[in-house]
């Protein structure tokens, strides 16, 4: 994977990945950013994008949503992706991708994308909401943990997620403090970046698998999701390997599971309910959150019953 900080070093990316035509998925927000394209798709997420026939590769620009929908633009038309992210969701290492409709309601997933290079500018994400900023971190934060005990761990990828795991603690609460922190937001991108390639390497665990189901089921901020589960999902997975739940609370400063919640609570994500998941969901959420990948390759795998509890903990 080509990685680049600044957009200035957008075009030499492109030239190196042979794209001179890309299509471009982003919202209408970013429009104003100076970047060649070929055709412009703005519909974000996107179930039905259509690749314009003369690019000769994708260029996604935008937070998990939009990174998602080029990743499954660039599966479908088999064309090389490079990615502006402009969250610290991650999405921008994986070749697999979620398909939502325009209403982020869940419409099925994919894998076999094509990325090949990667831009990051800190200068995108000095206004990113609160909220994003909060989720999309503990998103990140959540791959570092996943990344040290899922069945896919390499020491390759233990190595980024506990390069990526402090710095991200370490900034998430000077950014929420003060959006327009530099120094902060570039820490913490770099956190993601690391978050990020753990993610790639290694791949996801139950904490996912259950913020996806309940995420997917109501259209609700997969960083939220991840930022609630996480805790509970860590607190489960301690029983199985708990050197390694050990090794990343003192990678975040603290105990695992406490600081996990405290940094969430700072972001402001607590319960479910207080995103309208209605309790007598909770069964058929375990039930999903039991089918996924995520959780066959935990190193505990969870039956159905015992992700309820979990869910009713954080209820």
């Amino acid at each position: 994977m080509i990685v680049r900080f600044g957009l200035d070093a957008l075009a030499g990316v492109l030239a190196e990945v042979g794209i001179a035509r890309p299509f471009v998925i982003a919202s209408d927000r970013w429009r104003g950013l100076d970047v060649p394209h070929d055709a412009w798709w703005s519909e974000v997420p996107s179930h039905r994008v259509a690749v314009s026939p003369s690019a000769d590769g994708i260029l996604g620009i935008g937070g998990g949503s939009a990174i998602d929908t080029a990743k499954a633009a660039s599966s479908a038309s088999g064309l090389p992706l490079v990615s502006i992210p402009t969250t610290y969701s991650g999405a921008e290492w994986t070749t697999s991708f979620g398909i939502r409709s325009p209403d982020r309601r869940m419409q099925g997933g994919g894998a076999g994308a094509h990325p090949a290079g990667i831009v990051y500018d800190v200068d995108l994400t000095l206004a990113l909401p609160r909220d994003v900023s909060a989720g999309t971190a503990l998103n990140a934060l959540a791959h570092t943990a996943e990344a040290l005990y899922v069945a896919g761990r390499s020491d390759e990828g233990d190595a980024e997620a506990l390069a990526g795991a402090p710095l991200i603690a370490a900034s998430l609460p000077r950014v929420l403090a003060d959006g327009s922190d530099r120094e902060a937001r570039t820490e913490l991108l770099t956190g993601a970046m690391h978050a990020g390639h753990a993610l790639g390497l290694a791949g996801l665990g139950l904490a996912h698998a259950m913020a996806q189901a309940a995420g997917g089921r109501y259209g609700l901020p997969h960083g939220a999701m991840n930022a609630i589960c996480l805790p509970p999902a860590l607190a489960f997975n301690r029983e199985a390997v708990p050197e390694e739940v050990a090794r990343f609370g003192e990678a975040i400063g603290g105990d695992a599971v406490e600081r996990t919640r405290e940094l969430a609570r700072l972001g402001g994500f607590e319960r479910l309910r207080d995103f309208g998941v209605p309790e007598d969901d909770l069964g058929e959420l375990a039930e999903a959150a039991a089918g996924r990948r995520g959780n066959a390759v935990n190193p505990r795998v969870a039956t159905p019953d015992e992700i309820r509890v979990l869910f009713e903990s954080v209820w």
